[in-house]
């Protein structure tokens, strides 16, 4: 479990085939991480690299690798080459839930629609696809490539709905949402409660299915 609070951004040094010659292996992520809490990093340990859980699978002087197979990087992205993410360790008994509850499980992918200074704070809204757009309210919560967000308000269009989200100036210097561009994909983790109220609502007792009372 995570909060989606950033420890700290690091860069993806170096990208390594785990099979070379197959286009369906996975890659090792070479880590770049010296702002990072690496002197609390085990071997084992879960990472949230841009919102998607991983485990270390090697300690460096200055950072780490994971193992990331072809089926996350199909359903991510910022992880298939070199550059900045956002990383955070996983939560422990007593740390403080400054977020919200994120389990680091990609649900699938938006794409930025808008992203310019309002005053001095960035205006951020994101077109949700359809089979995500259900499980987003105003001021309910978003994991937006491993960071906690508020949302602010939500339009439903033909192809899902799109987000609005107020950056403050803090979250955009100390996170790689500096970075986005519009048209670019980010990865999105809806809110854990509302998954959960999503398939309470929908769930048929297995013992009333076929009868007619």
């Amino acid at each position: 479990m995570f909060t989606g609070i950033v420890a700290a951004v690091g860069n993806i040094a170096q990208v390594t085939p785990l099979k070379q010659g197959h286009q369906d292996a996975g890659v090792r992520l070479h880590i770049h991480a010296p702002g990072f809490p690496l002197n609390a990093t085990r071997l084992g340990d879960s990472i949230a690299i841009q919102g998607a859980c991983m485990t270390v699978v090697e300690l460096e002087n200055n950072g780490f690798q994971v193992d990331v197979s072809r089926e996350s990087l199909n359903c991510t992205a910022g992880l298939d080459g070199p550059g900045d993410v956002n990383l955070e360790h996983s939560l422990k008994l007593g740390d403080s839930l400054d977020g919200h509850l994120v389990s680091g499980h990609v649900d699938g992918l938006g794409e930025v629609s808008h992203f310019a200074p309002v005053g001095e704070s960035w205006d951020l809204r994101i077109h949700v696809p359809a089979n995500l757009a259900k499980y987003l309210a105003n001021k309910g919560s978003i994991t937006v490539n491993g960071v906690s967000l508020t949302v602010n308000q939500v339009d439903d269009t033909a192809r899902g709905c799109e987000i609005r989200i107020n950056l403050i100036p803090h979250t955009v210097q100390v996170t790689t949402l500096k970075h986005l561009t519009v048209g670019g994909a980010v990865n999105l983790e809806i809110d854990m409660i509302a998954r959960y109220v999503e398939r309470m609502l929908s769930y048929k007792n297995a013992d009333s299915r076929g009868r007619d009372d």
